[in-house]
């Protein structure tokens, strides 16, 4: 089968197009005819930086998949061969979507909603499950909590507000000025510039922090929130300690999360998306061969929505 690999880390020039046997699913596990599969930041993050989950190449990248069954390994009974499937492959060490074919464990997965296509299905999962997770599962979102949402035009962050407002909520999302009719597009409530304004300044009220950039940005958000309220960080770095610290003192609390796959989640992710209410904008799509562009693209950071490498 074809695959994107790469013998060493570096730039995206690293990355190429290889021949790798077909591989066979194994207990609990699909095998998976690849249709589409997402470009996440955490993909270049694994191509470029050492030290990560990973480890050293070659490495299959791609986490995000969408698809068909093309076999199952016995005992599995979600689904069956010809059946339409998307979902999120165990991160961090499960990669390898990035190709023609892939394994992942069935409950992974969750049948792809007829309403939307294979593109739109392999743009959400990974995003989509981290958002999710951090809003339902660990905020405990209700009806008419204040959400404060950063980065609210990126990956996660434009999926987090409309799976916010899908729970209820009052969503305040950051972006830059270009960014707020696409913000305001999926349902936030406000928009605030955080080029131009003090964000925790602005916001001090707020039951719900989603923040993706960790560290001192995370700590300072800690500010939006009202007493007893919850920031969830979406990064694992070394100021997570100051964190809690910081957290403790102001009499609010702090999560650290690590998206994983989920099939309960996906289910929840698949029927929204089939309701309508749940949809990745797609910044663009690639063949599989020019994922190396995809990747130069994505690590610009300028990208609002999901960027898709599609298979033929």
């Amino acid at each position: 089968m074809r695959a994107i690999s790469q013998d060493v880390l570096g730039g995206p020039e690293v990355l190429k197009e290889v021949r790798l046997p077909r591989p066979a699913p194994v207990a609990g596990e699909i095998l998976v005819r690849v249709r589409a599969a997402g470009i996440n930041p955490t993909d270049w993050k694994h191509r470029s930086l050492p030290g990560l989950w990973l480890g050293t190449p070659p490495f299959v990248l791609g986490w995000d998949v969408s698809g068909v069954v093309e076999a199952i390994h016995p005992g599995v009974t979600l689904f069956k061969p010809g059946e339409e499937v998307f979902g999120m492959l165990p991160y961090p060490y499960g990669g390898g979507s990035h190709a023609e074919y892939v394994t992942g464990p069935a409950r992974a997965f969750a049948h792809k909603p007829a309403a939307i296509d294979h593109v739109q299905a392999g743009a959400l999962p990974l995003a989509a499950l981290t958002a999710w997770q951090a809003l339902v599962d660990t905020a405990r979102l209700q009806p008419g909590h204040r959400v404060l949402i950063h980065a609210a035009a990126g990956g996660v962050g434009h999926l987090a507000v409309q799976i916010a407002k899908a729970q209820g909520a009052y969503v305040i999302g950051t972006a830059s000025a270009p960014n707020h009719d696409f913000v305001r597009s999926l349902g936030a409530d406000e928009v605030v510039d955080y080029r131009t304004t003090d964000v925790a300044e602005a916001v001090r009220d707020a039951d719900v922090v989603l923040d993706a950039q960790g560290s001192d940005h995370a700590i300072g958000s800690l500010r939006s929130l009202r007493p007893g309220g919850l920031l969830v960080s979406l990064r694992i770095d070394p100021g997570n300690q100051a964190l809690a610290e910081e957290a403790a003192r102001l009499g609010v609390r702090a999560e650290v999360l690590l998206v994983q796959h989920d099939h309960t989640g996906m289910a929840a992710i698949a029927q929204l998306a089939a309701e309508g209410r749940l949809r990745a904008e797609i910044a663009g799509t690639f063949e599989l061969a020019d994922a190396a562009k995809a990747h130069a693209l994505l690590e610009t950071g300028h990208t609002a929505g999901k960027l898709v490498l599609t298979v033929r």
